[in-house]
C-alpha cells in the first residue's frame, strides 16, 4: 500500500472575476463543496475565499492528478450554483487556476492564509493578489481562453 500525502494550495476565480460569491452565498457554495469533495473523494483539508475567487488546500491520493481534482470541484460547483439558482445570472469559473506544492512545515500558515480571505481582501484586490502568487512563485501568465 503506498503512503502519499502531496499537499496543493489551489487557488481559481469566477468567470471575468465577476464578484458572485457575495457574504450570503459563500458559505453555501463552500459547504456543497466540502461535501462534493467527500463524495469524489477528495481530501479536501481548507477552503475559502472571497467574492470572485477560492483557495483551497487538498492532499493528493494515489490515484488523483491536480487537474483531475480543479476539474471535479469547478465543474460540479458551477453544475450546483445553476442548478440551484444559487444566483441569478449564469455562473461559471475562470479556465485558469493556480495550483503549488504545500510543505508539511507550511500547513499551518497556509490554511490561516486562507481562513483569513476576507480581511485579506480589505487591503489587497484579487488582481493583485494573483498577480504576485504568480511572480512569487515564477509563473508566466498567459491570458486564459
Amino acid at each position: 500500500m503506498p503512503y502519499v500525502k502531496v499537499w496543493i494550495h489551489l487557488v481559481w476565480s469566477t468567470k471575468n472575476r465577476v464578484p458572485f460569491l457575495a457574504d450570503d452565498i459563500r458559505p453555501s457554495v463552500f459547504q456543497h463543496m466540502r461535501e462534493n469533495a467527500r463524495e469524489k473523494e477528495i481530501f479536501l483539508d481548507f477552503i475559502n475565499g472571497y467574492r470572485e475567487h477560492v483557495h483551497a488546500l487538498v492532499s493528493l491520493g494515489t490515484e488523483q492528478t491536480i487537474a483531475q481534482i480543479v476539474k471535479l470541484m469547478k465543474g460540479e460547483s458551477s453544475h450546483w450554483i445553476n442548478k440551484n439558482g444559487v444566483i441569478r445570472q449564469k455562473f461559471a469559473w475562470q479556465h485558469e487556476y493556480f495550483a503549488v506544492g504545500v510543505s508539511e512545515s507550511l500547513l499551518d500558515k497556509t490554511r490561516d492564509y486562507i481562513r483569513d480571505q476576507e480581511a485579506h481582501h480589505s487591503r489587497k484586490g484579487f488582481d493583485e493578489e494573483f498577480d504576485l502568487m504568480l511572480t512569487k512563485y515564477g509563473f508566466q501568465r498567459f491570458e486564459d481562453s
